[in-house]
């Protein structure tokens, strides 16, 4: 079964999603609802699963989540 955007309906992404990432209304820590939020693009047939966990990954090893900072002072905008 492929889960390509061009193979699927919204429904059955919506369905991918759910089954994937598991149950996440009882969520105790609350992350459950940010990865289903993390693939609302899948949902939505703009961006294929495989993207968003590469752009993921790519964050999470790089550490590049944080504000930018320069030397030792933090830029504020």
């Amino acid at each position: 079964m492929s889960i390509l955007i061009k193979d699927t309906s919204r429904e059955e992404r919506e369905r991918i999603v759910a089954e994937s990432i598991g149950n996440i209304n009882s969520s105790c820590d609350g992350c459950m609802a940010g990865l289903a939020e993390m693939y609302q693009d899948y949902i939505d047939g703009k961006r294929e699963i495989r993207d968003i966990n590469m752009d993921f990954r790519a964050q999470y090893e790089s550490g590049n989540d944080g504000p930018a900072r320069a030397s030792c002072q933090y830029y504020s905008s």
